[in-house]
């Protein structure tokens, strides 16, 4: 995984921008990071904003959630930056993120749920890996996860 061949020469894990949604999915996306070399981890937490109606929540319960996601990610790589981002569309805020902070790969776990639910959300998952500006490595889940 971090052939110096990949993403242009460089190290693919050298800096890693590791999208999570709160406590509990970001401590298991960094166990699952762990086991990797990495060098840099950026934690990134996605604000969704409403776009002309409501936000889902308050941008103050929205901020406590990232620095509770933040924290737990610490608590595996304690030298990991943070980014927050403010979007509507998820997927879109990690491409940005990507590039802002110069990260080399998008690092995710995969949340689980059924197609239905999917389909009726939309799968960010299909977008991280058919459009993402950096290569994305899909983490793997734990057993107790399933």
């Amino acid at each position: 995984m971090t052939s110096p061949d990949d993403a242009g020469g460089q190290d693919l894990l050298a800096h890693v921008l590791l999208p999570v949604a709160n406590e509990d999915d970001a401590l298991a996306t960094a166990r699952a990071l762990e086991p990797y070399e990495t060098g840099r981890v950026t934690a990134l937490h996605v604000v969704e904003k409403g776009g002309g109606v409501p936000d889902k929540t308050p941008v103050e319960q929205s901020e406590a959630l990232a620095a509770e996601s933040y924290a737990a990610v610490r608590t595996v790589f304690p030298d990991a930056d943070e980014h927050t981002a403010y979007a509507r569309d998820v997927a879109e805020a990690i491409f940005d993120a990507a590039v802002e902070t110069d990260a080399s790969a998008i690092a995710y776990r995969s949340r689980g749920g059924n197609r239905l639910v999917k389909l009726l959300s939309g799968d960010i998952s299909t977008e991280l890996v058919t459009d993402a500006p950096v290569p994305v490595v899909a983490l793997p889940r734990a057993e107790a996860d399933e």
